[in-house]
């Protein structure tokens, strides 16, 4: 594959978004784990989400 006269400045470029999706994609799951074990340690003191219907007991 010839990308001509370019190439390092194309090569570069694809590298460096793919750094940056992956990098987005980690801090995403990193930050959802986080916000799950927020939601855990609150549900667990008794604070419970109002989105969870009205027909649960509180």
């Amino acid at each position: 594959m010839d990308l001509g006269p370019h190439a390092a400045f194309i090569i570069a470029s694809y590298a460096i978004v793919t750094i940056v999706m992956v990098g987005l994609v980690a801090w995403l799951i990193l930050d959802g784990r986080r916000q799950q074990r927020i939601l855990d340690d609150l549900e667990a003191r008794g604070v419970h989400r109002r989105s969870r219907g009205a027909d649960v007991a509180r």
